[in-house]
């Protein structure tokens, strides 16, 4: 039995759209017309699912999911789990408790192929923009050892703990974004707008202006006649960056590059290091071995070089060296992360040890975001208030030598 999505008329000739449960299109559209509706278009999930998927360039694919309704969905069928439920009689509630149909139409072809027999990690990998190799990974790790409810919580807890901090830094992120663009946008309508007004009386008075006054008139004239091509240029370049930063050779230079910047360096280590030991401490503490697991927690890894020190890690791990010593090697993971890990692996307690390095360095990062963002704003009111005094004083100038001549 599968999960079709279907698109049909009702009595009253309103279009309609749903999923329902069956064995084939056919008996889909039987039971829409036994309601008494015609059926335009029936469509199995899966398929609708991946096509859309395939044919998407821009945005979010039909067939993924957000990280709040990843989370959400896990903590639904970690709790269900948890109380006895069935796999199959899970996923029919979390569906019917979403209100979104992109939730609905996955759950409900996961559903299906498991009523089919198929493991749940398996009917995931349908949905691989849903339900990444981490995920995956994990849940067979649970059904394997037959503790799937505990695995489910664990994932659940990653998945909200991610959310959480995403969220963090986007609001974080949100105020200092919107003041620089006021900003520019002041500067530029002061520039374009209003200087171009108060500072041609002074320029068709003959009298010889300052220097200050000159250059302010030089920079609006010039953004009045090139704006255009200002804006034009700054488009292409975005463009171009963007199709260059897709391949591997410019984007992993880029990356070096912010490895050696000072305070970028901190945090990019940090996010990067605190998102490999909470993924790694998931996967082993689930059951999946060590190497497979490091290989899945590289991917988590945005940074193209330290994707690589954690690869090279694997590498030496498998040749029978530590995991701590061949991270270390690399110079990119934090010594802290380093030592706990170390400790970890001292003790037998890596999974644990790798928790409390994620959470340690997920907390340094909080501190130091919060300490940017406490700083920017007052530099940023700084640097805005230097460039509408320097506007001001340029306006103001050629008023006070007049006054003065004109005593």
């Amino acid at each position: 039995m599968g999960a079709f999505e279907y698109t049909a008329l009702d009595d009253n000739g309103r279009q309609k759209k749903g999923v329902l449960e069956a064995d084939t299109p056919r008996q889909i559209r039987q039971q829409l017309r036994d309601k008494g509706w015609a059926p335009l278009n029936v469509v199995e999930v899966k398929q609708r699912e991946s096509g859309a998927g395939k044919r998407a360039s821009f945005g979010r694919s039909r067939g993924s999911l957000s990280a709040a309704d990843q989370a959400l969905v896990t903590r639904q069928l970690a709790t269900l789990v948890r109380v006895g439920t069935p796999i199959d009689e899970a996923l029919q509630a979390v569906s019917r408790q979403s209100e979104k149909p992109r939730v609905t139409n996955i759950m409900l072809a996961i559903r299906a192929k498991v009523k089919e027999g198929h493991p749940l990690a398996v009917a995931m990998g349908d949905f691989p923009n849903a339900f990444d190799d981490l995920f995956r990974a994990t849940v067979s790790a649970g059904e394997q050892s037959g503790h799937l409810d505990g695995v489910l919580e664990r994932l659940a807890d990653y998945t909200e703990t991610r959310q959480a901090l995403r969220a963090k830094f986007q609001l974080a992120l949100i105020y200092p974004v919107l003041i620089a663009l006021v900003a520019v946008g002041v500067v530029i309508g002061l520039l374009t707008y209003v200087v171009p007004k108060v500072v041609g009386v002074f320029a068709n008075s003959g009298q010889e202006l300052p220097a200050l006054t000159q250059g302010l008139i030089a920079v609006s004239d010039t953004l009045q006649v090139l704006w255009p091509f200002l804006l034009g240029g700054g488009i292409i370049a975005a463009v171009s960056a963007s199709y260059l930063l897709k391949m591997d050779g410019p984007r992993r230079a880029l990356h070096l590059f912010l490895l050696r910047l000072p305070l970028i360096s901190r945090l990019i280590k940090g996010m990067n290091s605190a998102r490999f030991a909470r993924t790694l401490s998931i996967l082993v503490g689930s059951g999946v071995p060590v190497l497979q697991a490091m290989q899945i927690s590289a991917e988590v890894i945005s940074n193209l070089p330290m994707r690589s020190a954690v690869e090279d890690a694997a590498a030496r791990v498998r040749e029978g060296g530590s995991i701590s010593k061949s991270l270390e090697a690399s110079g990119y993971f934090p010594p802290m992360t380093v030592h706990l890990i170390a400790s970890g692996e001292s003790s037998g307690n890596l999974d644990e040890m790798l928790e409390r390095a994620a959470s340690a360095q997920e907390r340094e990062l909080e501190t130091m975001l919060g300490v940017l963002m406490g700083v920017f704003e007052p530099v940023m009111i700084l640097v805005m208030g230097a460039v509408v005094l320097v506007i001001v004083m340029a306006i103001l100038q050629p008023i006070i030598e007049m006054n003065q001549l004109v005593k």
